[in-house]
């Protein structure tokens, strides 16, 4: 059957969602949904050929005509993310968009509707199960292993309550992601907020205002007080000043500051007293790293430690707090470093105000921070798969106390979807809950270096995936960059052609693959195989492979190695450092007999891998090391120490106006380092330091994560990830 008129075709419906043909939207439970141009005609031509799949060409010919120019590769995958985003559906888990590898995508939802076809479907011979969907299923394993191992999920109830309505509440482009929401006590309002300003929005209608306000205080709102007009909010004064919290009033006056310093701030049910996480810079992707919690009354006064770091020498981060429903208790999410883990372990626990006690709620190496109280005295908390490779997240319900708590009964699953769950926000009556959903995609990228590395050119996209990739090295004659990317599943390794589109597999298999390195020489590649993010620690190997191909072979097994770097020939040292529970050390590693020999003079105390980064210069003749952690009770400015490997001297080079250090890596000629900074009120750059401490910002973003960068040997081109992501609100109702 076929319409010509489409004025006569019926709504187009699939799951949820229909597409309105004559008023040209997209709508979820009669909901318009906010979707651009680009992406709308995506869907539709999806849609008009439900289970074929529609190549990268036609898509390219429908949305852009033969003589536009853009960056097609770039600007369709963007194109992409946003209908994702709008479908709430992932490349990972897709439930309706899915990726056909070096093709195009597929609509595998079914479609009950009329579409009139742009041209005739082409017939599609290739097997419907992807080959995407074996390697995810591969991932997951040690995943699911895991969660066997704590015991924590047995009997896991997968289903999701069918009543459950989810709704997006912002559609806000990546330029201008939600930094912050709250919803109202009676559940009327939403307060959110974006770089440009914070707003009021009406839920039922959408109605949307600016809340009146100085111009230049543009606050994060964080919790709503019980008389559901005033909001507590945080607010960065400055480009290395901690949050602050203040309190501002819906209908306009000027803010009231509370506390100088502080973060993820809630207020109590009964609107007397404030919670809130310490100011600290230990983390900067996630939610995590605060050293300790503090409560005060809602005026700001009594302030005061309720729970700190347990004493171990191993690190300790909490996770926004939350209140219980009658005000006694505070719920959070706990995170261990453990040596040899790359990652956290992680438990929910509740703190009695009174006694000062804790109990363990959970525990489950993928929690993140998020974590509310329903006033039917359920905990709902998110769930993510790894910290290194976001993705989909999961918000599930416990039930705490009484006959049907969690030590009866397994945790309920809500609502799953793409990206993290960094804050959770409830009405008063517990009906109504709203989320942030954050997701972050890093992309390796090369700039020629210029004007003797004082400039770069505007950075190319080399990576074309919607996975994650991570530059580590070049091959030796500069035309590849060595990557790590879980695009196929597993991180695995990788090297790219600056003139190439796709790369090449180095090192595959079942098990995560991470930190490849050139060996002095540069005819091989060190890595470290069986990378577990979190959980119990398991031996790590070091391997070593013939960059021009050829069987790999283990090096050496050790506990907790966390990095390896070698410097170029005819230097012939490798240093390799690892960590236990009360420093990271240092050792001079033989890359082909995997022998060690400790370096005590470079030990660091107190250390773990989140926190120190470090670099060896090409010739073999010094190390640098930089601290990431800066706590706003010692607010130096940033810092690199150079320490010579000949007699242990070292010096400090200062870099002024940033707030913290990211990572750090020497320039080829040895005669500069590159690092990435930001400041606190995010801003993102990559620093060119000379070694006499002259600080030169080579590239800045404000929409955009930047990471490491790693220059080739010839000294002519930069490789460096630098991260999109997205941030909008969600509203689940009936959970």
């Amino acid at each position: 059957m076929a319409v010509t008129n489409a004025k006569e075709l019926p709504a187009i419906r699939f799951g949820t969602f229909e597409v309105d043909l004559r008023a040209g939207e997209l709508r979820r439970n009669g909901s318009r949904i906010r979707l651009q141009e680009q992406p709308f005609q995506i869907l539709l031509a999806l849609i008009e050929r439900p289970g074929e799949v529609v190549t990268r060409e036609e898509l390219q010919k429908k949305l852009w005509p033969a003589d536009t120019f853009v960056d097609f590769d770039h600007s369709l995958n963007a194109a992409i993310r946003r209908l994702r985003d709008a479908l709430g559906d992932s490349a990972e888990n897709p439930r309706f968009v899915e990726t056909v590898a070096r093709r195009g995508y597929r609509f595998i939802a079914p479609v009950n509707g009329i579409a009139t076809p742009a041209e005739p479907p082409k017939v599609d011979t290739a097997p419907v199960p992807s080959r995407r969907r074996r390697w995810l299923w591969l991932a997951l394993i040690p995943l699911l292993a895991i969660f066997v191992s704590i015991g924590f999920h047995a009997g896991l109830r997968s289903s999701q309550p069918s009543q459950v309505v989810e709704t997006r509440l912002t559609a806000n482009p990546e330029e201008a992601r939600v930094t912050g929401a709250a919803i109202s006590p009676d559940g009327k309002y939403l307060a959110f907020s974006d770089k440009y300003g914070c707003y009021l929005r009406q839920i039922d209608t959408g109605e949307t205002h600016s809340i009146p306000l100085p111009a230049s205080f543009i606050p994060q709102p964080a919790s709503w007080f019980p008389d559901g007009v005033h909001i507590l909010v945080t607010w960065v004064a400055g480009p290395r000043e901690p949050a602050s919290l203040w309190t501002i009033s819906i209908i306009g006056g000027a803010p009231r500051k509370i506390a100088e310093q502080g973060r993820w701030a809630s207020v109590s049910p009964d609107g007397s007293q404030i919670v809130y996480a310490e100011q600290s810079e230990t983390a900067w992707l996630l939610p995590e790293g605060s050293q300790a919690l503090w409560v005060m009354q809602s005026d700001g006064e009594k302030p005061h430690k309720v729970v700190e770091s347990d004493g171990s020498h191993f690190h300790n981060s909490f996770g926004p707090p939350a209140w219980s429903p009658d005000g006694k208790r505070v719920a959070f999410v706990r995170s261990r470093y453990y040596p040899g883990s790359w990652g956290n372990n992680s438990q929910i626990e509740t703190l009695d105000l009174a006694t000062g006690k804790t109990e363990v709620v959970a525990q489950n190496p993928a929690l993140l921070g998020a974590v509310a109280w329903t006033k039917d005295d359920r905990l709902v908390y998110a769930t993510a798969s790894s910290r290194l490779a976001p993705g989909n997240s999961t918000l599930w319900a416990i039930r705490m106390y009484g006959p049907n708590n969690s030590r009866f009964r397994a945790p309920v699953r809500i609502v799953s979807g793409p990206g993290y769950v960094p804050h959770i926000s409830l009405s008063a009556k517990g009906d109504k809950l709203v989320f942030l959903r954050n997701t972050i995609q890093p992309d390796v990228y090369v700039s020629s270096v210029e004007a003797s590395g004082r400039e770069l050119s505007p950075p190319q996209r080399l990576t074309l995936d919607d996975r994650d990739d991570y530059p580590f090295a070049w091959t030796p004659d500069s035309r590849s960059v060595v990557f790590v990317s879980n695009r196929d599943g597993p991180h695995h390794i990788f090297k790219q052609a600056l003139d190439q589109t796709e790369p090449e597999l180095l090192v595959g298999g079942d098990e995560s693959s991470f930190v490849p390195r050139l060996t002095p020489e540069g005819s091989a590649l060190l890595y470290f195989l069986g990378v577990k993010m979190g959980g119990t620690p398991t031996p790590l190997r070091v391997m070593r492979i013939p960059l021009g191909g050829g069987p790999p072979q283990l090096v050496t097994e050790l506990q907790s190695a966390n990095n390896v770097q070698c410097a170029s020939a005819p230097a012939s040292l490798c240093l390799l450092s690892d960590l236990d529970e009360k420093r990271e050390r240092f050792f001079n590693f033989d890359p082909v007999k995997g022998t060690t020999r400790e370096i005590p003079q470079l030990a660091i105390d107190s250390a773990d891998y989140t926190t120190y980064n470090w670099s060896l210069s090409p010739d073999g003749k010094s190390i640098v090391t930089s601290n990431k952690q800066r706590t706003y009770a010692t607010p130096e400015m940033p810092s690199i120490k150079l320490t010579s490997l000949s007699d242990f001297s070292t010096r400090t080079i200062p870099v002024p106006g940033w707030a913290g250090i990211t990572s750090l890596d020497w320039a080829s000629d040895g005669k500069s380092f590159w690092a990435a900074a930001h400041t606190t009120n995010d801003t993102w750059a990559l620093l060119n330091i000379s070694l006499d401490g002259h600080v030169r910002p080579v590239l800045q973003e404000d929409k955009m994560v930047v990471g490491w960068a790693i220059q080739s040997p010839d000294g002519r081109h930069l490789a460096f990830w630098k991260a999109s992501g997205n941030s909008n609100v969600w509203l689940l109702e009936k959970f």
